[in-house]
């Protein structure tokens, strides 16, 4: 293997040294609500144009457009989310509405506030500003630009006091609801070149075709019976009506890629959308006819098309996807009382219940049922059309319910949960998968209760599809039907060798095929592997350098010209490999062959590195490289030589302005004598040989934090930037858990980790601190009935009772939290009833008459992972103990906070907390004698 010094040197000379201003004393919360990070960035497809965006914590974002070639900036006030014409010439930037008018505003007016967008030219600079945008896109030559235009509410006011009367001279009564819904709204289309526009009002749905000639529009207005499908003539802005009606809803629009053939549906404008049949038709470009494809009726082999029907062409236009369903949705209308005998009626009565039934066979538990109602009211199952033959066959069905759409020509992979929607409640997530025949819709199952998180990957020809199962690489062939293992005579284990959950280990995952279907790579922990499709014989691409290191290699910024294709390699192409180093917690650059042994050093630093954009068309690709002490700015280069890297943007200069610590790595030895890694952030003037006070903040593996820069927000976790200013040093140990007893597994590296900075001479013993959130909240709780090294701790949305923790409900999706103790991060491993005890071990509530250390306890009261109900039952367990606890109850917050104030004030909170256990420093009242409730009175 070669090495490259050379590289290491260059980097380091890129870095931003030391050679600034002095930095300020102190750094407050202020400058972090200031403090601008990069939000976003993109390469235009020949990689000369690079733009990006910036955002503080607290703030408006602004856009950035920098030319490579000249180095030539603008900037676009309030700019994000930048989207670059395929020509590079122009880039678009969405405009969220100031803070400031936000904060200003009521709840009702703020409502009102919409996003826009801003056109740069990047060429001149010059912009332009369109208001009250909701969706906007460059037509693929980058000549047109699409704005459609959010509804203008004072003319929905106004139309609102004649909806009635226009819809009573409509062919039907239809209903103001209904009207409202299926009306559009305002859209443009700007030709870039001649500045020239066309409008349209009641827009629905639009496209570009791929070769930027047409663009399709369907316009609707049931009030006003205006039903109309329009193809428009982008280089002349001529119209043609293709469909103009007073009575049916224009639904979805396809446009093929060559233009040929466009395809669409229509329904019933006077049936309620949720309820409307619709048809589905065919327009041939060439020849101005019309095919009827569907009736807006049952087909003959019983499917519907509905108002959630959507359209595809496969991008050779021979096929035309579309979803149809089993039955056309039926509303529950709650019946109303409209005479006396009502209010005796016992249909009319009962239908006002408010009542759900819990079956003990229904497939998913209620609450999961409820909040996946929305997504299967909207579920539809996937057809094709076969335009050579005009042959319909459905490819999914009620059993066998969702089929990737790819460009595949014969095969397409599907799967199902169907079987396993039950068991999702214990055992977690799994899958059978599926080859469904495009030309007869027949399937072959090729993976039974199949790990939902270890998905089969496609060739790209169709020839073959891969897997892992069980620790094992599988093959299967297209042209035999037969099932290969690959990776039956390698010893190498493919299986996640970090793995410490009550499951099936999952892999490492698969790099790219070869475009050829001939080979495929595979990633163990630390090598890529290539394997043959025809002999199977596989050999390591990085020739085992990376289990000799310990270094993870992984291919990376491999171009996609075609959105419709997923990347793909070739034999004897060269690849960027990225490297990370289990030893040192540095990132590197590599360069592999496809195809040969062997990898070659091309960057190697200490820093973290990450890809972030690459352009589809060259070679040059964007790359940020960070330390705690280093901003991730973003550097430009060839992709094989990114030693020659340019540095494009600046914004470490403004840590350079703040008093800043450094990260070391230390290692130990847990309770049970393993090797243990973690990270010490010392404060900026740290002195050797002073003892500091240590604030752990901790979750599972954070030694691989080492090169990364501390995020400079305000947010539920410590912000590290501003507690090392403070002279606090800042240690995140890793943790390694065993099955059935993941407390005491925290519990042995924790004081082992701490009891080292004592040796070290870096702690204070009298003041160690001790912060988690959700899973480390969990371990915080229960690591302080364990051990009284630490003298405060704070816990975030911690479990505090497995028992009654097990069958609760988590808000956000509806499931039940059994299965994360039986097979997940829990790490029981048994049922409740199967190993009661062992979630009595597990729990610090029945262990607070231990706890000697002082415990700020943090929950949102609408928690959507972890029941709050947890963090009552450690409170009122430690209250009744006559323990130090205070719990902070934030209103209408999930998991993580949301809302800015509540942020700031639990980072305050925590703050003073620390600061009066860790430092001595005075306790603020709230901690003395608590608050008395208050009512809040609304301004709005």
């Amino acid at each position: 293997m070669k090495f490259s010094t050379l590289a290491s040197l260059l980097l380091v000379a890129m870095l931003p040294g030391a050679l600034q201003a002095q930095p300020q004393k102190t750094l407050s919360l202020e400058n972090i609500m200031h403090f601008q990070s990069i939000t976003e960035q993109v390469l235009d497809p020949q990689g000369q144009v690079l733009a990006y965006s910036t955002a503080p914590d607290r703030g408006d974002s602004q856009g950035f457009v920098k030319r490579l070639s000249d180095g030539q900036q603008f900037s676009a006030a309030g700019g994000s989310d930048p989207i670059i014409s395929h020509d590079g010439r122009f880039t678009l930037f969405t405009v969220k509405p100031a803070l400031l008018a936000v904060e200003k505003s009521t709840a009702k007016a703020r409502k009102k506030l919409k996003s826009g967008v801003l056109l740069l030219d990047n060429q001149t600079g010059a912009v332009q500003h369109f208001e009250r945008v909701k969706a906007q896109a460059f037509s693929e030559d980058g000549k047109f630009l699409a704005l459609w235009f959010d509804k203008d509410e004072a003319k929905d006011d106004k139309a609102d006091q004649h909806s009635d009367n226009a819809a009573e001279t409509a062919s039907a009564k239809i209903s103001k609801k209904t009207a409202k819904e299926d009306a559009g709204s305002p859209f443009t289309v700007v030709n870039l070149t001649t500045g020239k526009s066309q409008h349209f009002a009641d827009v629905t749905d639009w496209t570009f075709s791929y070769d930027s000639r047409y663009m399709t529009l369907a316009q609707n207005d049931t009030a006003n019976e205006l039903h109309k499908l329009i193809l428009l003539r982008l280089d002349s802005f001529k119209q043609a009506e293709l469909v103009d009606n007073k009575s049916e809803q224009v639904g979805a629009v396809a446009l093929s890629r060559d233009a040929s053939h466009l395809a669409y549906t229509a329904g019933n404008a006077a049936i309620v959308a949720a309820e409307r049949p619709y048809r589905l038709a065919l327009y041939s470009l060439e020849t101005g006819k019309f095919s009827a494809i569907q009736n807006a009726e049952k087909s003959a082999d019983g499917w519907w098309l509905n108002h959630y029907s959507k359209l595809n062409f496969s991008a050779d236009g021979q096929r035309l996807f579309f979803g149809r369903v089993p039955q056309i949705s039926q509303q529950f209308h709650v019946p109303k009382v409209t005479q006396e005998a009502d209010l005796y009626s016992e249909q009319v009565i009962t239908g006002q219940r408010g009542l759900n039934i819990w079956h003990g066979d229904d497939p998913l538990i209620k609450p999961n049922e409820i909040k996946q109602y929305a997504k299967e009211q909207q579920r539809t199952y996937l057809a094709v059309l076969h335009l050579s033959s005009g042959s319909v066959v459905q490819l999914a069905d009620t059993q066998v319910p969702d089929v990737q759409l790819t460009e595949h020509k014969r095969f397409l992979l599907a799967s199902s949960d169907i079987p396993y929607r039950k068991i999702i409640t214990w055992a977690g997530f799994f899958r059978d998968f599926y080859l469904v025949d495009i030309n007869t819709g027949h399937k072959i199952q090729v993976l039974t209760q199949q790990p939902s998180d270890s998905e089969p990957t496609y060739s790209p020809s169709g020839k073959y599809l891969a897997w892992y199962q069980r620790g094992q690489i599988y093959l299967y062939d297209f042209a035999d039907g037969r099932k290969s293992l690959l990776s039956g005579n390698i010893k190498t284990p493919f299986a996640n060798e970090d793995h410490d959950y009550p499951s099936a280990a999952p892999g490492y995952g698969f790099g790219p095929w070869l475009a050829d279907d001939s080979a495929i790579l595979v990633y163990d922990k630390y090598d890529i592997w290539q394997f043959d499709t025809t002999s199977h014989h596989g050999f390591m691409l990085t020739a085992g350098e990376g289990r000799k290191q310990r270094r993870s290699f992984r291919i990376e910024a491999l171009a996609q010209p075609d959105a419709a294709f997923l990347p793909t390699v070739t034999d004897g192409e060269s690849v960027l490999l990225q490297g990370y180093s289990e030893r040192t917690k540095a990132d590197a650059f590599y360069r592999a062959e496809i195809g040969k042994s062997g990898v070659t050093v091309l960057l190697d630093a200490p820093v973290k590195l990450e890809v972030l954009a690459r352009a589809n068309n060259t070679n040059t690709f964007v790359f940020s490289q960070q330390r705690y002490d280093l901003y991730p700015d973003l550097y430009t280069a060839e992709l094989l030589h990114p030693d020659r890297a340019k540095q494009q943007t600046t914004l470490d200069k403004q840590r350079q302005q703040l008093p800043w610590g450094k990260a070391e790595l230390v290692h130990w030895r847990d309770g049970d004598g393993r090797e243990m890694d973690g990270v010490v952030i010392k404060p900026p003037h740290y002195q050797p040989g002073t003892r500091y006070p240590v604030l752990v903040y901790y979750y599972r593996f954070m030694s691989d934090r080492l090169f990364a820069f501390p995020d400079m927000k305000i947010n539920h976790r410590p912000n590290f930037a501003w507690y090392a200013a403070d002279d606090y040093v800042i240690f995140l140990p890793d943790i390694r858990f065993e099955v059935g007893y993941p407390g005491i597994s925290s519990v042995k590296a924790l004081t082992a980790g701490v009891q080292k900075l004592i040796e070290l001479g870096i702690a204070d013993p009298n003041a160690i601190g001790l912060q988690g959130h959700s899973w480390s909240g969990y371990q915080t709780a229960f690591d302080i009935t364990q051990t009284n090294i630490f003298k405060a701790a704070v816990a975030g949305a911690p479990v505090s009772n497995m028992t009654s923790a097990y069958s609760g409900i988590r808000l956000g999706t509806g499931l039940a939290r059994q299965f994360q103790y039986e097979t997940g991060q829990s790490r029981i491993g048994e049922s409740l009833m199967q190993a009661p005890q062992k979630y009595i071990e597990n729990s610090p509530v029945f262990y607070v008459e231990r706890i000697h250390t002082p415990l700020l306890i943090m929950f949102g009261d609408r928690d959507d992972a972890v029941p709050w109900e947890q963090g009552i039952e450690l409170y009122m367990a430690m209250r009744r103990a006559g323990k130090d606890v205070i719990m902070l109850q934030y209103e209408d917050e999930p998991h993580h906070l949301k809302k800015y104030p509540n942020k700031l004030d639990y980072t305050i909170r925590m703050k003073q907390f620390f600061d009066h256990y860790l430092k001595g420093r005075q306790a603020p009242p709230w901690m003395i004698s608590g608050e008395a409730y208050r009512e809040p009175v609304s301004e709005d």
